[in-house]
């Protein structure tokens, strides 16, 4: 059993998804909400997870790494929040990196440093990719170059759960890490970048593409170890794959080898609750939110423009996978799903079983919080079915690791 640390665990997807595989073992989950009396998602998880490993509800910069080494883990995994990574010279003016304060990514190559885990798997929104508008891909870069400087390899890609058969058109960015003195790193450092991403590496097993090739095409340089300079100047164009090995990357944009989803339809209850339905004045006012518009508005500065957007369907299709859930789910707003009750033929939002559904958790996982906190759970959840298709990839990996040990020339002594 690989021993797991969960940070910004939420209600729980990275655990269940692991856990799932039978292969790991979580023995430490860290999840705090600050500035909020109530921790719904910490007592979620502490309720579901009772009595496995320690839950920890605390700021995770205030936690002791030393306490985390002597549990012996393997694999960091967590959501972390999508943030801005823009760092400067420490306040001496010396060669330390000071990372903007509050941004929680610097927590994680902290307990990274010191903990000096086998594997990191980290899951964000895709933007990050693009992210600063201004400097485009310069926060991604941060991060690769962080991780080359601690001694790790990275693998990223981009996946819509829905194209591999999951309910949910969810895009999120899965970025995967590995100590650079592992087999699975020393075993492959002869394969070329396109074939790791498409045949040999992480993602590819569990998430095979096709031979097409993209429109966009390939990009390959190296980044600067000088984490101010890729602060200050650098940007660079992401696709939906990449590699990081030895500070040289390279992305490619990768066309999924799609699977039957699972349509909203296959996930929704019977025998609803009427308090889900929707009231005439509310079926009107979701006909125009999700229809197309054009409005005249006037800017701060009094220019004038017009904002329009495009119509949207109403009720969602049955016969297709749900759209991104977000935290605003179920209330009077365009992103909220609203369907037709197969059974009644009424117009209705969905309950909170159903986005459990939709992300891939238990029914009434969520039970014990608010109804409007189970929706925002959800919102920020992931789908859980790819998280237990990576800890297979995660278990592969430690196998064919442990061969490759077995199989090295021992050495000989002579005394």
């Amino acid at each position: 059993m690989l021993k797991v640390i969960e940070l910004f665990a939420g209600v729980g997807g990275f655990r269940l998804g692991l856990e799932a595989t039978k292969g790991f073992e979580v023995v430490w989950g860290n999840q705090w909400e600050p500035s909020k009396k109530a921790q719904d998602a910490f007592d979620c998880y502490a309720r579901n997870f009772e009595g496995k490993g320690i839950h920890s509800n605390e700021d995770i910069a205030t936690v002791n790494a030393s306490n985390l080494i002597d549990l012996n883990p393997e694999v960091i995994v967590g959501g972390f929040p999508c943030q801005d990574y823009s760092v400067a010279r420490s306040l001496s003016g010396e060669k330390g990196i000071q990372g903007k304060k509050g941004v929680l990514f610097w927590e994680i190559m902290r307990l990274a440093r010191e903990i000096r885990p086998k594997y990191l798997l980290l899951e964000n929104v895709d933007r990050l990719l693009k992210s600063p508008a201004k400097q485009r891909g310069r926060d991604f870069s941060i991060m690769l170059a962080s991780f080359n400087e601690a001694g790790y390899s990275v693998e990223w890609r981009v996946i819509n759960a829905a194209e591999y058969g999951f309910a949910q058109r969810r895009r999120r960015v899965f970025i995967f890490a590995v100590r650079n003195d592992s087999p699975y790193v020393h075993t492959r450092k002869m394969i070329g970048h396109s074939r790791m991403l498409r045949q040999e590496g992480f993602f590819a097993g569990a998430f095979p593409v096709t031979d097409e090739l993209s429109k966009h095409k390939p990009s390959e340089f190296e980044l600067s170890s000088d984490l101010v300079f890729v602060s200050d100047h650098f940007s660079a164009n992401y696709n939906n794959a990449g590699i990081m090995r030895n500070g040289v990357v390279y992305t490619e944009e990768l066309i999924p080898k799609e699977e039957k989803p699972t349509t909203l339809g296959e996930i929704i209850e019977s025998n609803v609750d009427a308090k889900y339905y929707l009231s005439k004045g509310a079926i009107e006012k979701f006909k125009y939110l999700k229809g197309p518009k054009k409005i005249e508005r006037t800017s701060a500065s009094g220019h004038k423009y017009i904002f329009s957007e495009g119509g949207m369907a109403f009720p969602e299709p049955l016969d297709k996978p749900g759209r991104t859930m977000l935290t605003s789910e179920a209330t009077t707003n365009r992103s909220s799903h609203v369907i037709e009750d197969p059974e009644t033929k009424q117009i209705r939002v969905l309950t909170p079983v159903e986005c459990e559904r939709l992300n891939g958790f238990p029914d009434n996982w969520t039970s014990g919080m608010s109804e409007r906190m189970r929706y925002f759970c959800m919102g920020n959840a992931l789908v859980v079915g790819l998280i237990e298709r990576m800890g297979q990839r995660i278990l592969e990996i430690e196998e064919a690791d442990k061969k490759a040990v077995s199989e090295e020339p021992q050495q000989l002594s002579l005394f």
